[in-house]
Order: structure tokens, then C-alpha cells, then sequence
């Protein structure tokens, strides 16, 4: 995997070599500043604002030497355009998520793979863990400089404010469950603690209230440090911790106590490690362009304690009876029949809001 390119609100980097350094560098391609990316990836994360009007979220156009453009806009009824012109030859497309509420981000990945004449639309409601994938055919290769100047340059490409980073990688990315805990994270087994990235599939996790549960798989991904993937510094001995762990902002952690049964009604709540930072117990940890990430995949999605922590594991739901999202994700090397189902969380998760209200009266 390779990512090249990544733009925020506030920074761009865009390197052929790879954005982070000993990344791997570009991936079955020689690409120089004029060439063709004729495999790749655009992902990007946006927030809906709600205001009901349609948004051009990211692109870019040119008329000299020839007309070149790329756009992806958002309809308000729920629904992503897909629009790539080069000279006379456009290709649009269309792909309807349903999802209209202003709290809600989504995140979009657009994958082409020009010599196989296929390519993917894909998006995520990220909060949900609902998936919309439409595969597409005879996509059009894109020019590395025009991919250069939508990074780089402000003046000659679109970027909604509501668009929270985007970048780009030489490799087919993959979406649904994604992984959240950092390598060195440590993960109880039935041999002791060991790193998140030396667990191996058939290994034996002593899950906190379930005893020893086998890892059906074991899953990792490198992705931009930006946006629901930003890493996280949890701090002992904040939420039962042994010692400071990095996650991402979407890993969950199981939270209790009396504040919980007031607030919720529920023993336990769970609650995305994002919605914890406050510079105390949780912060940002922003040291890299992108970040490497570990998760397991257990029978009923029972937690782990990672360094005395309870922490989820990969949530499925029902995606294994979606074959085009299954095949899409990191899973797809995997026999769908073996698949586990989660039918549900096993206790609520918070929002933003609720997670402070929360924070709030532990603190008190």
C-alpha cells in the first residue's frame, strides 16, 4: 500500500515516494511527475451539513493543454456524483447512501484500475458501519499532475470546508470494518499479554467476562492519520489502564460505573476514543502522516483488554451476507460461510455529545 497524497484544511504533501517515508513507495508502478496513475485510490471523509443543498466536495479542472477534470459532488437526497472528463470522453456515475443528517460523516473512496477496465465507488457511513458499493466499469486512468495540483494547490482545485481530509494512494483501497489498535498495543491472550501485531489467527484471547475466545482473523491496514482514522494517546491510569496506549479515533472502549447506570441505564457504554480527547486522558497523537493499525475478529465480538483496558473488537454485523462489501474489504481473502454475524453492539454506543455529557459527571 501506498499513499501519496494528502491534503487537510491546513497542510498538503503530495510524494511519489510515499507521504510517510518507508512506506513502500509506489506499488507495481513507475510513476514520475507526468505519468498515469492507472491503479489507485482517492479516499476522502466529509461531514453532511444539512442545509439541503447539493456540495462540490473535492476536485479539479484544467483547459490547457486539455480539458481535464475530475468532481465529486454530494445531492442532497443522499447521494455521491462521480463525474471524470479528459478531452471528450466523460464518465459519470451515481451512488445513493441515503444518508442526509448533518451529524452524520461519511467517508468516500473512489478506486480505478484502468488496464483491468474496473473500478469501485464505495461509501461509508462511518458512525453506522454502513456500506454502498457500486463497482464501475472502463474507469479513466488520471494524470499524476492533476492529482499534484488538486493536493497542492488551493487556487486551481475544489475543497468544501466540510471535507475533513483527502488523499491518495497507488493501490485499490479497502472499505468496511476497519482495524483500530496501534502495533504495540498490548492484547491479553490465554499465553499473557503480547503485541497487537504478533496475534495470529487461532490464537486464544481472554476476553473479559467470556474466558478464552479463538481469533478467527486478524486484520491491519496503513491509512492517512487524519480524520476518523487520527490516532489517539489513551493515559494510564485513565479507563483502567496499565499504561499509555495509541488507538484510532474510531476504536471503541468499553466505559462502566455509577455515572453510566445514572446516565444510560446500562452497566456498560461504549464509546469511540475520538469522543475522549480533552488533553488530559486522552490525546492527540499526531506524530506521523499516516498510521498502521491491528484489530481481531472474535465469534461474538467479545472485547479484549488491551494493557487492562476493555476495548472492541471487530464489529461485523451482518456484512457477511453482502458479498460486494465483503469482497471489498480486508476481509475478502476470508470463506464467507465462516464468518461470524453481529447482530448488535453489545451496549449502546455514544456520540459526541453524550460521550462529554459523560466526561462532564465523572469530572464532577
Amino acid at each position: 500500500m501506498s499513499w501519496i497524497a494528502l491534503s487537510d484544511q491546513d497542510r498538503q504533501i503530495f510524494d511519489l515516494g510515499g507521504i510517510d517515508g518507508g512506506n513502500g513507495g509506489p506499488a507495481r508502478q513507475d510513476l514520475t511527475p507526468n505519468s498515469l496513475l492507472t491503479r489507485g485510490s482517492i479516499l476522502f471523509e466529509t461531514k453532511l451539513p444539512g442545509d439541503g443543498r447539493p456540495r462540490n466536495l473535492i476536485g479539479y479542472h484544467r483547459d490547457h493543454p486539455w480539458v481535464s477534470s475530475l468532481s465529486v459532488q454530494e445531492l442532497p437526497s443522499g447521494g455521491i456524483v462521480l463525474v471524470v472528463a479528459q478531452g471528450k470522453d466523460v464518465f459519470h456515475t451515481v451512488l445513493k447512501h441515503g444518508a442526509v443528517s448533518q451529524t452524520e460523516t461519511l467517508r468516500v473512496t473512489y478506486s480505478w484500475d484502468a488496464p483491468a477496465r474496473w473500478g469501485r465507488l464505495a461509501v461509508e457511513r462511518i458512525a453506522s458501519g454502513q456500506v454502498f458499493v457500486q463497482e464501475l466499469r472502463d474507469p479513466k486512468p488520471l494524470l499524476l499532475s492533476d492529482l499534484r495540483v488538486m493536493t497542492l494547490d488551493p487556487l486551481q482545485r475544489q475543497m468544501d470546508r466540510g471535507v475533513t481530509f483527502f488523499a491518495i494512494s497507488t493501490e485499490i483501497e479497502p472499505v468496511g470494518p476497519m482495524p483500530g489498535l496501534s502495533g504495540s498495543v498490548p492484547v491479553l491472550t490465554a499465553q499473557g499479554y503480547r503485541r497487537a501485531s504478533q496475534i495470529r489467527r487461532g490464537d486464544l484471547i481472554r476476553s473479559p467476562g467470556h474466558g478464552a475466545q479463538p481469533v478467527l482473523a486478524v486484520i491491519r491496514r496503513t491509512v492517512p492519520a487524519r480524520g476518523s482514522f487520527s490516532p489517539v494517546r489513551l493515559r494510564a491510569p485513565y479507563f483502567g489502564l496499565q499504561q499509555d496506549i495509541v488507538v484510532g479515533a474510531e476504536q471503541r472502549l468499553r466505559i462502566g460505573g455509577s455515572a453510566v447506570e445514572y446516565l444510560f441505564g446500562k452497566q456498560n457504554v461504549l464509546v469511540p476514543a475520538g469522543h475522549l480527547v480533552n488533553g488530559v486522558s486522552a490525546i492527540r497523537h499526531d506524530k506521523a502522516e499516516t498510521a498502521s493499525y491491528y484489530q481481531v475478529l472474535l465469534p461474538g465480538n467479545e472485547p479484549v483488554l488491551a494493557a487492562g483496558a476493555p476495548l472492541e473488537t471487530l464489529f461485523m454485523g451482518r456484512l457477511r451476507r453482502n458479498r460486494d462489501v465483503i469482497g471489498a474489504s480486508l476481509l475478502a481473502g476470508c470463506d464467507r460461510s465462516r464468518l461470524p454475524e453481529h447482530a448488535a453492539p453489545a451496549f449502546p454506543v455514544l456520540d459526541h455529545f453524550e460521550a462529554n455529557t459523560l466526561a462532564d459527571l465523572r469530572a464532577a
